[in-house]
Formats: structure tokens, sequence, C-alpha cells
């Protein structure tokens, strides 16, 4: 037994903090790059999948730039897939690691291909706008587990008071809301991704004012715990309203000033950042037991 648990510790925390750190950023990084894809136009830019043309799995010339675009994104999912790897070995070989660590990490590592099988689905749908929602949903799902497993590894969870701990739970709840209704808001608008892709035939101006009302919904229940927390919970609950403030002023900007690409990028790291540090928040905010 002791001679297995030696063999089995040949990496340190600090190893995996530094894999945990790198599957958050490459699981945030990709939401930039897919973002880039639909906005410049380039969702087609490999017409079919998992090839990229029905003779190769490489771009040619014909494709342009934004057959490089869109396959420049199809290889980011490899390195993803890789650091997961790394993230599982890594941990695995940790004899600190926990079933939960164990099974987070190893989730992401099925997440990241089975998402990669979702974006073929969107290339085989010729973009169909609630196949791209859902390929972005299934990317901040992973975003939010490799934080629960970066946080897990700083001991980050905490409790507070019931009353402020429902508070934050119910703003986590309504920050999900806000980030799917946005994907419905952009799934109305201009940036479809290829000029022959279709919309999901809904009022942009509509959605784009329920997409805000819910953001102030968070954003007044976020001020509300803050108010009733200290500690740990109240600093992680002002980082949350820092950028979700800044998040809000982004997606007004955006929407005056006729969605410039550069701020709906913006608006889409922005949106996996604030849910990195909400879900931080939720977990240092359980409720005390009773």
């Amino acid at each position: 037994m002791g001679v297995s648990a030696v063999s089995r510790r040949t990496v340190s925390q600090a190893t995996v903090e530094w894999w945990a750190w790198a599957n958050l950023v490459a699981n945030t990084l990709i939401i930039l790059t897919g973002g880039l894809v639909r906005l410049t136009s380039s969702g087609l830019g490999c017409p079919t999948w998992p090839r990229c043309t029905d003779e190769s799995f490489t771009p040619h010339g014909a494709l342009g730039w934004h057959g490089a675009i869109e396959f420049g994104n199809r290889m980011l999912t490899y390195v993803l897939v890789v650091i997961a790897i790394g993230a599982l070995i890594a941990t695995w070989r940790w004899t600190a690691a926990t079933r939960t660590q164990l099974r987070l990490v190893l989730g992401i590592a099925i997440g990241i291909p089975f998402q990669g099988v979702i974006g073929g689905i969107t290339v085989l749908t010729d973009l169909n706008p609630w196949i791209v929602s859902l390929h972005l949903v299934l990317s901040m799902g992973l975003v939010v587990a490799a934080t629960v497993f970066l946080v897990s590894l700083k001991r980050g969870a905490g409790t507070v008071e019931r009353v402020p701990a429902w508070i934050v739970q119910a703003a986590y709840v309504v920050l999900l809301a806000v980030i799917y209704l946005g994907t419905i808001v952009t799934g109305s608008g201009p940036h479809a991704g290829d000029a022959d892709a279709p919309r999901n035939d809904l009022d942009p101006a509509w959605w784009s004012r329920i997409h805000a009302l819910s953001v102030w919904t968070f954003l007044l229940l976020t001020v509300a715990a803050i108010v009733l927390t200290r500690g740990r919970s109240r600093r992680a609950g002002l980082w949350v309203l820092v950028a979700g403030l800044a998040q809000g002023l982004i997606g007004y900007v955006q929407y005056f000033t006729d969605l410039p690409i550069v701020l709906v990028a913006a608006h889409l790291v922005g949106a996996a950042v604030l849910l990195t540090l909400a879900t931080r928040w939720l977990l240092a905010s359980r409720p005390v037991a009773s």
C-alpha cells in the first residue's frame, strides 16, 4: 500500500493548479475564437464536418480566410483536449485528489470532444441559431466545471447565513437566464456566421429589452447579497458586481452602436469571466447548516 501511494504521488498541488488554470483559460479562449468565427461570417468557412470539405480535412485556397478562421477554431479543440487530458492525469497522480475533483476533470475531458460534435452539427445544419446557442451554452458549462475544479483546489468554499445564501443562489440562476437570453438575442441579430445562415425570426429589439431586464434583476440581487454578507463572500460578490456592471455597459454600448465586432467579442468573453466570478461567489456563499 505504501509503495503504491508513493509511486502515484508524482505531481504537486501547484502542478494540478497550473493545469486547472490552463483548463479554465483554454475553455474561455475557445468561446472568443468561436465568436470570431461567427462575427467574421466564417461559420461555413469549412462547409462540412468532420472534414473541412468533402475531399479534405484541411481548407484549400478557394475557401479563403474564412476557411482558415473556421479551421483554426476547430484545431483549437485539439489543444483543449490535450490540456484536459493533462489535467486529468495530473489530478489522478496527485494523492490528495478527491473523487469529486477526479469526476470534474474527467467530465471536462469528455465534454470537450462532445462540444466539438455539437460544433459539427451547427455546420451540418447551416448554422441553425438554436444549435449555435446550445454550442455556446455547453462551452459555458465547461467554464463552470473548470471554475469549480479550480476553486476546490484553493479551498474557496465558504458559508453565510441562509437568507443571503439564497439571494446569491437566486442571482446565479438569474445570471444563467441572462446568458441564455443573450444567445436568443444573438440568434435574432445580424451576426449569423454566414450571409445565408437562418435567423430565429424573433424580434431582436423586444428580446434585447427582456435580456436587459434580466441583467438589471441580476445586478439588484447581487447588490442585496453584498449588503447582507461579510468577509470572503462579500469580496467575491464585489468582484461579481464590478464585472456585471462592466458587462452591462458593454451590452448597452454595443446595442446603440449597431453591434461592432470588437464589442460583441468583448461581450462574449465578459460573459465567461462573469460566470467564472459568479461561480466562485456561489461556492463561497453556501448556507450555514441548521
